[in-house]
């Protein structure tokens, strides 16, 4: 049980994290907003692939609490990126 109430705090981060990032737009949005997808589709496969191994609930809530974990890591890091001079 605390694995999932864990992954449901976590998640929050995460979400919260990506919003900000959509909100400012451009390519980096749309970098993520396709990432965002593509993660759902995978860890749906991932997650069949488990549960048909013979994977328990909470080994599934940990593998995406792993991967939530390394998307706030990554969302978190602070971007510099240089700008074109005029």
């Amino acid at each position: 049980m605390l694995n999932w109430m864990l992954l449901a705090l976590e998640s929050n981060r995460v979400i919260e994290l990506r919003i900000a990032k959509l909100m400012r737009g451009g390519k980096a949005a749309q970098r993520e907003a396709l990432r965002i997808v593509s993660e759902k589709m995978l860890a749906a496969a991932k997650t069949g692939t488990s549960l048909m191994a013979g994977a328990s609930a909470d080994q599934i809530v940990e593998q995406y609490r792993r991967k939530v974990a390394a998307n706030v890591k990554r969302l978190s890091q602070k971007r510099t990126r240089k700008r074109k001079s005029r």
